[in-house]
């Protein structure tokens, strides 16, 4: 499993230079070269800052022109991976650079563009801090796109404890502020989605206890003296990197009103 400085590790950042080479054959990502050269003793936030600062300084220094460049490169597949998290950052370095009135829409209108390629939810972050009512309607008109990872950014990128992401005080001074966007994709089609909207409701509930169960209680299955009804749910054991699994017994059990019902223990084994 690769650590976090690994996923933006020298194949990525040389993946990174061939995309806009190809992108651009005149284009000379001189700056971009030396940050991967650079990378070795960088953690993984350090390593995103010197990639955006390198995208900085190589590409055009207008929003529109810079923008041009990497919606050519969203032609390239390749042009996707963790490579993005930093050209992400990157996009919304330079919407907050530019002194167009509406440059902050532009720029959120590029990170919806750049998250099905891997997520904009860091990166969407600093304009939240800059403009939150601004970006917040905007995000908030995501929640109806056709692209499961655009609303899944709607949900994630405005969570108030977002991980590996910088705080945005707004968003735990207005909890409610978020509240729409919850309801919006609380029955999502993808559980992709949902799951996000799970992981903020969890972060409200740090925020705003009474919020959080007043939400979810807008939404639980009421049934009627008698009715019966069938809930499915599925956990995959999967390695990720927020999460350290530990062979042995492991249990679920059903929590309904605060009351608990049954539990199922079984094993965890771990392949060596």
């Amino acid at each position: 499993m690769p650590t976090a400085e690994e996923l933006l590790g020298d194949a990525a950042v040389a993946g990174l230079v061939a995309c806009l080479e190809r992108t651009d054959p005149g284009l000379r990502v001189a700056a971009v070269r030396r940050a991967r050269a650079a990378l070795g003793p960088l953690a993984f936030g350090e390593r995103v800052t010197a990639v955006s600062d390198a995208l900085l300084a190589d590409l055009p220094d207008d929003l529109a022109g810079f923008a041009a460049v990497l919606r050519a490169a969203l032609r390239d597949p390749a042009f996707s991976g963790w490579m993005i998290w930093a050209v992400a950052d990157a996009a919304s370095r330079r919407a907050l650079e530019d002194p167009a009135d509406d440059a902050l829409e532009t720029g959120l209108a590029l990170l919806r563009e750049l998250t099905p390629r891997l997520t904009a939810e860091a990166a969407i972050r600093r304009l939240l801090q800059h403009d939150p009512d601004r970006a917040l309607a905007v995000v908030t008109g995501w929640t109806t796109d056709p692209d499961p990872h655009v609303r899944r950014l709607a949900s994630e990128g405005t969570r108030p404890f977002l991980p590996w992401a910088r705080r945005v005080p707004a968003l735990a001074e207005r909890p409610t502020a978020t509240v729409p966007i919850l309801d919006a994709l609380r029955g999502d089609p993808s559980e992709y989605v949902r799951r996000s909207v799970a992981n903020h409701l969890n972060d409200l509930s740090r925020v705003d206890p009474e919020l959080a169960v007043a939400t979810a209680g807008r939404w639980q299955l009421t049934l009627a003296p008698g009715e019966r009804t069938t809930l499915a749910r599925r956990r995959p054991f999967v390695p990720i990197t927020t999460r350290r699994y530990h062979a042995g017994e492991h249990a679920i059990e059903l929590q309904v009103n605060g009351r608990r019902y049954g539990r199922a223990a079984f094993e965890l084994v771990i392949p060596a």
